[in-house]
């Protein structure tokens, strides 16, 4: 049981610590301290989805609807795309620091953002419903699968909690408007090579 937890969590947080669309995110939220325990929680769910459907599903819906990757990799891209020219925008005008300013996004908008970089992201499926997925069928019987799955979840909830409410702790090096600049320019790029990378995968 404790071998299941344990490869779970390491399973799974070595996927998430990969820099991404969602990490970009929760990251510049945090040190704007926006909305940081409802995303943290929406990233942190939606992962539990996915995860338990990995597990007890693995490769279900790819072989239902085969064509489901190349629609979720262009709905992704262009997410994507439009996302980082906001945030190339922001770094141009140097509007992306602007937290006293009143430029605090609702709470309805911050999530539905999120959401799309969870369930957008085909990636997510990749890493959730495939890899996740496939490691799990190494633990046979109920009792180690659903250990592997708590230690999965567990580790989701675990980095974007860290994640979203540690980045108060770089506050001290986000107090001038060129440093917003440049963490906006940053995931500007990131946005667009993650788009970069869906648009060159191969039709399925």
């Amino acid at each position: 049981m404790l071998t299941a937890f344990a490869t779970g969590f390491a399973t799974s947080i070595s996927l998430i610590l990969a820099i991404g669309a969602q990490n970009a995110f929760m990251l510049r939220q945090g040190l704007r301290r926006e909305h940081v325990f409802e995303l943290a929680l929406l990233f942190a769910l939606s992962d539990a989805v996915l995860i338990a459907a990995g597990i007890v599903g693995f490769d279900i819906a790819t072989e239902r609807f085969p064509l489901l990757p190349q629609y979720l990799s262009w709905l992704g891209a262009a997410f994507l795309v439009i996302y980082g020219g906001l945030r190339f925008r922001a770094a141009w005008t140097g509007s992306g620091g602007m937290v006293a300013a009143g430029a605090t996004a609702p709470l309805g908008t911050t999530l539905a953002v999120g959401a799309a970089f969870t369930w957008l992201n085909p990636h997510v499926y990749l890493d959730t419903l495939g890899l996740i997925g496939a490691i799990s069928t190494g633990f046979q019987g109920v009792q180690p699968k659903v250990a592997f799955a708590f230690g999965a979840i567990g580790a989701s909830f675990v980095f974007f909690f860290s994640l979203g409410y540690g980045a108060r702790f770089l506050a001290p090096l986000m107090g001038s408007d060129r440093a917003w600049r440049v963490l906006d320019a940053g995931i500007g790029l990131t946005m667009w090579a993650l788009a970069a990378l869906l648009l060159a995968r191969p039709a399925a």
